[in-house]
């Protein structure tokens, strides 16, 4: 445990402000070493009080986020993660990988207030600034095929929606394959990136990696971003929200992942799917055409009603969203919200 958890532990147990003396000499360690670990506390969120002669006093843990605020409200499986929090990374993907390869074990997670290469699908890059959102990720090591891996990214998109939910209180859907949605808006993309053993044909990890926009940036998107991307919060975010949203996601993820190839997650995925009613074009192998979406299979592939009438299902890559999907999304949304009004 690092100075500053140790100070936090001390300072959330107290009834009564501690000098900087009283919690040197209980760890062991120099006054320099307390007042920089109290900075570091501030810098994460943590309100601290230092009233001289009296000293530190723990007002409010509004903004933090911390391991231990995660780790008390794990349960289940989630309770074996490992967690850490850093300030700034280049991607918590490209972290964690190098950790994997350097024999970390599963469960490990890592959280950073940002991302200087926030990495999305497609070689794109993930808008990450400080303080403005959720950037996660964990580290697995799969007892399966690496065929099983897209089921990763599945349960984690369903992980996240149902989040979301608890959170904010309102309905977060899913746009196949990995992107969730909320009022019509993508608020948070995933990206599972895995290295195959050759000759076991299984896993040697996988690293998930979920980025959530909790608020919208000083300034609001840029003009390319508003057109697609939203946030959890369109005005100020509630106390400890992003502690509670990554306890959250890790709950129900472990609760999946334990038993990932049972795919109990499926339904919920399927009832979340943005894509169902609407129309997309396909590309299979020389065939090309358009179709109905009816929605998403137990192998996480999109049902297609043909014009011809079969049905059809097709896998990620073979499937093309149209330009007008958002505003498609849009009406979609608008006449949901006028129905709820109607029937209240």
């Amino acid at each position: 445990m690092s100075v500053s958890d140790q100070i936090l532990d001390l300072l959330e147990g107290a009834d009564a402000p501690l000098s900087g003396e009283e919690m040197a000499a209980k760890l062991g360690v120099t006054r320099n070493t307390v007042w920089k670990a109290v900075n570091r506390l501030k810098e994460a969120g943590y309100e601290i009080e230092a009233a001289t002669n009296r000293g530190y006093r723990l007002v409010s843990e509004r903004n933090a986020l911390t391991p231990q605020g995660v780790r008390r409200l794990l349960a289940g499986p989630a309770e074996r993660c490992a967690i850490q929090v850093q300030e700034s990374v280049t991607s918590t993907n490209t972290v964690l990988k190098g950790l994997a390869e350097q024999g970390g074990a599963e469960g490990m997670v890592l959280l950073a207030q940002e991302q200087t290469q926030g990495k999305g699908r497609l070689g794109r890059t993930f808008f990450s600034p400080k303080g403005t959102g959720l950037y996660m990720s964990v580290l697995l090591r799969p007892r399966f095929s690496a065929e099983e891996a897209l089921s990763i990214t599945t349960a984690a998109a369903v992980a996240v929606a149902e989040a979301v939910d608890q959170v904010t209180g309102q309905h977060a859907r899913i746009k196949w394959v990995n992107d969730v949605y909320l009022r019509g808006r993508k608020v948070c993309g995933i990206l599972t990136e895995a290295a195959v053993d050759f000759e076991s044909g299984g896993l040697q990890y996988a690293v998930l990696g979920m980025g959530i926009n909790i608020r919208e940036p000083e300034g609001g998107f840029s003009p390319e971003l508003a057109q697609v991307a939203g946030a959890l919060f369109p005005g100020e975010v509630p106390a400890g929200a992003r502690t509670r949203l990554a306890a959250a996601i890790l709950n129900r993820f472990f609760s999946y992942y334990q038993a990932l190839p049972d795919r109990t997650f499926m339904k919920a995925y399927a009832k979340r799917s943005l894509l169902t009613g609407m129309e997309v074009t396909y590309t299979q192998g020389d065939r090309a055409g358009e179709g109905l979406v009816l929605g998403v299979d137990e192998e996480a592939r999109l049902l297609l009603r043909l014009p011809d009438g079969r049905e059809q299902a097709f896998s990620a890559g073979e499937v093309q969203i149209k330009k007008d999907f958002l505003d498609w999304l849009r009406r979609e949304e608008e006449e949901n919200s006028s129905e709820t009004c109607r029937k209240e």
